[in-house]
């Protein structure tokens, strides 16, 4: 499970860019959760994803995942129990390596390097069979470059690694937001297919209302640093775009205004 207990984080601390974006934030999440968040500009949202990561230090509060409290940790030792897709589809993977060199790095995160073959026959039949579950043909392109691959084939292949070997928790920084709604779609139900046939604790940020409401079993919407919706179960199957904008006006007191998620 995830536990965030009062996360603080300013930037720019007394100055006059001074920016609270988590605003004693205290979230929970039990394994097996698939949880989307919304809101606005400046919500607080990647930098809650990156207090997760460890990317930058919080300012109070702890973080604990999987009974581990993280909290102090840096990015690189939370590294091995994390899985993360970006929005842009060049990072994550390296470009003028070949397919198949992406997935052994990813086989072998958190593990001592040693002098042994890179890849055996048995790991190369096993990514064969994960590339051949995306439906993309990837998997008789395993010695092509990944700088070669389209934007939406990249974006599957970092999911892919992300999750190869089983994180505690899956995050999904806008992952398809660099995408065509077309490619984007089937990015979303690749990774709906790999969390549910998986059951990983995944937290996923997008900025689109429809797709925070379709996926997932449980929806938070963030603003100014805080949650301030959060709907699961029945309440959540129902929801609809104008019922979570009405709920916002109400819980915030505020019209919500963010053209790119309204024009999502």
């Amino acid at each position: 499970m995830l536990d965030l207990v009062q996360i603080r984080k300013t930037f720019n601390a007394r100055t006059v860019n001074e920016k609270v974006a988590l605003n004693g934030l205290s979230f929970h999440m039990d394994d097996g959760d698939f949880v989307t968040v919304i809101g606005g500009n400046g919500a607080g949202k990647s930098t809650l994803l990156n207090a997760i990561a460890g990317v930058w230090p919080v300012d109070s509060g702890t973080i604990t995942l999987d009974g581990v409290d993280v909290t102090r940790l840096s990015e690189h030792r939370r590294a091995g129990l994390l899985g993360r897709v970006f929005q842009d589809p060049m990072t994550g993977t390296a470009a003028t390596m070949q397919i198949e060199e992406n997935l052994a790095l990813a086989a072998r995160r958190g593990e001592r390097r040693t002098l042994k073959p890179g890849i055996t026959r048995e790991e190369r039949k096993l990514y064969r069979e994960k590339l051949a579950a995306l439906g993309l043909g990837l998997e008789d392109r395993m010695t092509a470059k990944v700088g070669l691959l389209s934007g939406g084939q990249r974006q599957a292949l970092t999911l892919l690694m992300a999750t190869l070997k089983k994180p505690k928790l899956l995050l999904l920084d806008e992952h398809t937001a660099a995408l065509d709604p077309r490619t984007a779609a089937k990015v979303l139900e690749l990774s709906e297919q790999i969390v549910t046939e998986n059951g990983l604790m995944t937290l996923m940020v997008t900025h689109n209302m429809r797709d925070a409401i379709r996926y997932g079993n449980r929806l938070i919407m963030m603003h100014e640093g805080r949650i301030i919706l959060d709907i699961s179960g029945e309440e959540k199957k129902h929801l609809t775009v104008e019922m979570l904008m009405d709920a916002f006006a109400r819980t915030s007191g505020e019209t919500f205004a963010n053209d790119r998620i309204l024009l999502s």
